[in-house]
């Protein structure tokens, strides 16, 4: 059954937008200091030739989506001219829908083909990964969403239901067990009855953060915001902190979390979360400290709420039976779960809970936040350090999916300049407040942007098609 309000896209326009970070952001291996946002236009056609126009955009965060020793520039520019390809072929994408069953049926069709193609020539060390294709895809997927709310004045998350999709989720996920149905199950039945409008506000401590006075450089900014973590906490009203890890020094690790855990319990925190960024290959690397923890750091161990993907993403090739750390602690997915596939084999792994998102595609966030709830697995909404529009998407995903606990978001912590035009539009949401951001702005169709509000001078469009 086809929708007369179903889309295709009929025209792109592709913007690179650069930011420099205020202090560097270490995790893993590698150090950021600068990113360039992908800007997406997309104007799409119903079945009547009404058009209508959305946006979308996301960090093309090299160090998260393709860790290589490959150099910085070379990647960069691979994810550049990706995005390019990807500008030309949805223009020419001949398929009509729903955003999601449009947004799913392109990364099913084309994505693959399009990475295997920009693969070819490329050893297989150096080869771009499948996650960042689903970032440099993940703008594209957003602006279709924007243009269907845009051409039906309606909010995105009010379109997931059997009144604008024309098929159920049995049409785009398997459950696990027999006990689980998706037949006449629309996204709907996931999401929150009524979106949340204020959210406890995770901030990240990164691995280069200086946590007290002895830490200080003389090289940090002296720009009016916070530098210590204990004046993050007060000056933003902090109870959440999620800590960078290395995964390769357990003494460093342990060290971190028991320092990070005595400030921010000083201060007010009341939630620690620890993030490896699946740089640890053996489970008791993460029980070892979790367990020392626990005996040494009583209360920092009592208020961790999750541990967050300490082990190498790609699950088909390092299959880890992770049960002995989820016994622990809540043990979240996020690099790895790329699509509710790799949702399902982390739980047949041990895996107990999944991050979120939308720089993944929301389309996919949305599937795999279905099948993991109904599997009985946690949900979160994890960030990629989003600046400007494409902090809006990622808070009303944490606003309609129940996670655990708020949603990170750390952009105004690395760099706050950037998002300046957004945030005299949205105050709420791009500065934190008693430990939260507020969605009170977010309103209007599509996802409630209020471009027209939004002072910013954008560049000329690297390509259109």
């Amino acid at each position: 059954m086809n929708h007369k309000t179903d889309i295709r896209a009929v025209e792109t326009a592709l913007y690179f937008l650069p930011v420099k970070t205020r202090v560097p952001l270490k995790f893993g291996t590698e150090t950021l200091e600068e990113v360039t946002c992908a800007r997406v236009r997309v104007v799409v056609t119903d079945r009547n030739g009404k058009t209508a126009a959305g946006w979308g955009e996301t960090p093309l965060s090299v160090q998260w989506v393709w860790p290589s020793p490959l150099p910085y520039a070379e990647r960069l520019s691979t994810l550049k001219n990706f995005c390019i390809s990807l500008a030309e072929a949805i223009a020419s994408f001949d398929f009509s829908g729903h955003p999601l069953e449009v947004g799913i049926e392109f990364q099913e069709s084309v994505l693959r083909e399009l990475l295997q193609k920009t693969n070819q020539s490329r050893a297989r060390d150096a080869a771009m990964p499948w996650l960042a294709a689903l970032v440099c895809l993940s703008a594209f997927d957003l602006a279709l969403h924007d243009a269907f709310g845009q051409l039906h004045q309606r909010l995105v998350f009010s379109t997931l239901n059997a009144e604008f999709l024309n098929h159920d989720l049995g049409k785009f996920l398997d459950p696990a067990t027999e006990k689980v149905s998706f037949a006449k199950k629309y996204p709907e039945n996931f999401l929150l009855s009524k979106r949340r409008e204020q959210l406890a506000a995770w901030h990240l401590v990164g691995g280069l953060d200086p946590l007290t006075a002895a830490d200080l450089t003389g090289a940090e900014p002296n720009d009016g915001y916070p530098v210590l973590l204990a004046d993050w906490i007060r000056t933003d009203g902090l109870t959440c902190l999620k800590v960078k890890l290395r995964g390769n020094d357990a003494l460093w690790d342990f060290t971190r979390l028991a320092k990070v855990g005595k400030i921010g319990l000083a201060n007010g925190a009341q939630w620690f979360t620890a993030d490896f960024n699946c740089t640890v290959r053996e489970p008791d690397y993460v029980n070892e400290i979790l367990d020392r923890l626990q005996k040494d750091e009583p209360q920092c161990h009592a208020r961790i709420l999750y541990v967050e993907q300490p082990f190498p993403y790609e699950l088909e090739h390092d299959r880890i039976d992770v049960r002995s750390v989820a016994a622990r602690k809540p043990l979240f997915l996020d690099e790895s779960a790329h699509d509710w596939r790799m949702v399902r084999l982390g739980r047949e792994l041990g895996w107990t809970g999944v991050a979120l998102k939308t720089c993944k595609t929301l389309s996919g966030a949305l599937l795999a936040a279905c099948w993991a709830q109904a599997h009985g697995m946690s949900l979160m909404v994890q960030d990629l350090t989003n600046p400007m529009l494409a902090q809006i998407p990622h808070v009303l995903l944490a606003a309609h999916v129940n996670t655990i606990m708020g949603v990170e978001t750390n952009g105004m912590q690395f760099y706050p300049e950037a998002s300046t035009p957004e945030a005299a539009v949205h105050p709420g949401i791009y500065r934190r407040r008693n430990g939260e951001v507020n969605l009170a702005s977010i309103h209007g169709a599509g996802f409630g942007y209020r471009l027209d509000e939004i002072k910013r001078m954008l560049p000329e469009p690297v390509a259109r098609f």
